[in-house]
């Protein structure tokens, strides 16, 4: 599928305990209507064709005979349906009955995987019915062709790249050495559950976590599919619980006591990505624990369509969408900033930290990070120095906030007005004022850097840097101008977070002054200022230069946390920002993304230092190891031709 992208479903069909001919009737339009639907892997749950509730009637041949006649028709069905499908089957072998799931694909059976961990404990018995599954696959007559039978399978398909399927049944996932990891080491990275867990309280909750974490620690997408409506009901109730997980994130959950389908898309590109980073996770490593090595890899084909997406992409990646989680982010990120500063003071000794307040929005956030790192420090905040250093592109609006900031956070205010030794250096370097080019911005930016760092060497303090990761990864920066400190607090922070850090700080901050100042700076055009107002406001607006933050932000998360390529980018930010702007700006400012962030890195190569607070973080020492003359022709020409 296009972009690695591929549907999967969990079905749960409405049955009737030992009504074999009704289930599979069930099963057949549900399949239909999934395969419909675009589902390439349909998943339904364990022994559906029987129902799983039969107990003692699995020692009926009458039973075992109907099963066969009813898989035989499910078989029968899938001919010319474009999907894998699993479905649950009790399967007699060699005198011995197992707990199946049987992978049925184009009119045929290409595999039996035994459920290996029977439950005989509480209310389950399956031992009374069933034998352990085995690992080794083996080969048994079905149908008059050879097929595979074992724990060990894997199945693939040329139309996605990379995508390796295993299966596991029920109490398999909950038990210490699951099947799941096994297959996972050997490069499975979507497992299928077929389940018939029942539900009590507190299980649905337990579950959940189950199969997220077991999501997030095999790296690989989770489709889990549980009995539900039409289950014996003599002692037990089932729900339906059916849920699909990528890397430990929930794609969708169905409601508990719901009949139906559920659909999502998981990205098997990203989760072969993940894995390549990490490491650790190394399905190559001989010293990784296995179970057994001889698997069965099974190839079926599925169309190569792209794939319609119903998966959401938030336009905020660093922003939690929910309130209560974004609070709880703000003040989780503020700690992390300001504990950061704190072991920064005190292991340099240093009572006093210089910081250039603009009024605008950066400065605003670092320098409420130094007020609470100062507390923490246990530091008199009359140590922190605030000037503002009034020039030519300044506003009453910012140099006012500025000053309402300083005195509401205790801070000593210094005010040093540059226009006098920017326009000395203009006459130095032989520049014509009226002359508005980046020599004229620039001057003032550097201006300001050396008053800082000259303030604080009389000070005996540290300064500290105000620029965000946004501006970072764009390169939106004076080269040691404001691009340099001896402390970059916000270093790690993407200008969208920003944002809500400010405002969670002045609803919270119990200060009226405090707090409206801050929501003026919110509502004030980001903006280096350094060209001269007109009528009073500010004229040189950052984001109709180098494009909307939003669109940045979304750009360098899928680029650097995901390595999303470009055009895969492009396609998930149409989908985020469809009700926002139009396909043609969405690209141009993606082009601008992919130039500034390429030949910007010489910035990023000697960044002072600063806390990392998120997954994406863009230090030389960190995160991001990059050559300064890395080339981005091949990333650029991959958008060519998407107008």
């Amino acid at each position: 599928m296009k972009d690695g992208f591929i549907k999967v479903c969990s079905c749960t069909p409405k049955i009737k305990v030992a009504d074999v001919d009704y289930n599979v009737s069930e099963i057949i339009k549900l399949m239909s209507d999934a395969e419909d639907n675009g589902a390439k892997v349909i998943v339904f749950p364990e022994l559906c064709i029987t129902g799983y509730t039969c107990q003692d009637l699995f020692l009926q041949g009458r039973l075992l005979d109907k099963a066969l006649e009813g898989l035989d028709r499910i078989v029968d069905a899938s001919n010319g349906l474009d999907a894998l499908i699993f479905v649950g089957v009790p399967l007699e072998v060699d005198g011995k009955l197992y707990n199946t799931a049987a992978a049925v694909y184009g009119g045929h059976v290409l595999a039996f995987i035994p459920k290996k961990n029977l439950p005989n404990y509480a209310e389950f018995y399956e031992e009374r019915h069933f034998y352990p599954g085995f690992a080794d696959p083996v080969c048994i007559g079905y149908k008059g062709e050879d097929v595979v039978i074992g724990q060990n399978v894997i199945f693939t398909t040329p139309a996605v790249k990379g995508l390796q399927i295993a299966c596991e049944i029920c109490e398999d996932l909950w038990v210490a050495d699951t099947p799941s990891t096994r297959h996972a080491m050997n490069g499975a990275n979507l497992i299928v559950n077929l389940s018939a867990g029942n539900e009590i309280i507190g299980k649905s909750e337990y579950r959940r976590m189950l199969v997220k974490s077991t999501s997030a620690r095999l790296i690989c997408g989770y489709v889990y599919c549980n009995a539900g409506d039409g289950e014996s009901t003599q002692d037990l109730v089932f729900s339906g619980h059916n849920m699909i997980c990528e890397n430990g994130t929930t794609l969708v959950e169905s409601k508990c006591f719901t009949t139906g389908t559920v659909y999502a898309d998981i990205d098997i590109e990203r989760i072969r990505t993940e894995r390549r980073r990490m490491t650790t996770f190394n399905v190559e490593d001989p010293s990784a624990v296995r179970d057994n090595n001889n698997y069965a890899k099974i190839t079926f084909d599925i169309n190569q369509k792209d794939t319609d997406l119903n998966r959401e992409f938030y336009c905020m990646p660093f922003v939690p969408a929910n309130d209560a989680e974004r609070n709880e982010r703000c003040e989780h990120i503020l700690a992390i900033q300001s504990e950061g500063l704190k072991k920064r003071l005190l292991h340099t000794g240093v009572k006093n930290a210089v910081i250039g307040l603009s009024g605008g929005l950066d400065s605003t956030l670092a320098l409420l990070v130094m007020a609470r790192a100062f507390d923490l420090a246990g530091l008199d905040r009359s140590g922190i120095y605030a000037v503002t250093m009034p020039c030519f592109g300044t506003t009453d609006r910012t140099y006012n906030n500025a000053l309402t900031l300083a005195k509401s956070l205790k801070a000593t205010l210094k005010e040093i007005n540059i226009e006098k030794a920017v326009r000395v250096h203009f006459e130095d370097i032989g520049h014509d004022e009226s002359d508005h080019s980046v020599t004229y911005e620039n001057c003032q930016a550097r201006e300001r850097t050396q008053v800082l760092m000259d303030m604080a060497n009389k000070v005996n303090g540290l300064v500290i840097g105000t620029g965000d990761m946004s501006e970072l990864a764009l390169g939106w920066a004076t080269y040691n101008g404001d691009h340099m400190s001896m402390y970059g607090v916000n270093a790690g922070v993407p200008k969208t977070l920003v944002r809500h850090l400010v405002k969670y700080y002045a609803d919270t901050c119990n200060d009226l002054a405090l707090s409206k100042a801050l929501i003026d700076v919110l509502e004030t055009p980001v903006s280096p200022e350094l060209l001269p107002p007109e009528n009073g406001t500010i004229a040189q607006k950052t984001e109709d230069l180098v494009g909307p933050y939003e669109l940045h932000d979304f750009f360098l998360y899928y680029m650097l946390r995901c390595a999303f390529t470009p055009s895969k980018v492009y396609r998930v930010a149409k989908l985020a920002f469809k009700d926002k702007y139009d396909d043609k700006t969405i690209l141009k400012w993606l082009k601008t993304f992919y130039r500034r962030f390429f030949a910007q890195q010489f910035k990023r190569s000697c960044l002072p230092d600063g806390p990392k607070v998120g997954a994406v973080a863009v230090s030389p020492r960190g995160d991001l190891r990059m050559p300064s003359d890395a080339v981005s022709k091949a990333w650029l020409e991959e958008l060519e031709g998407l107008e």
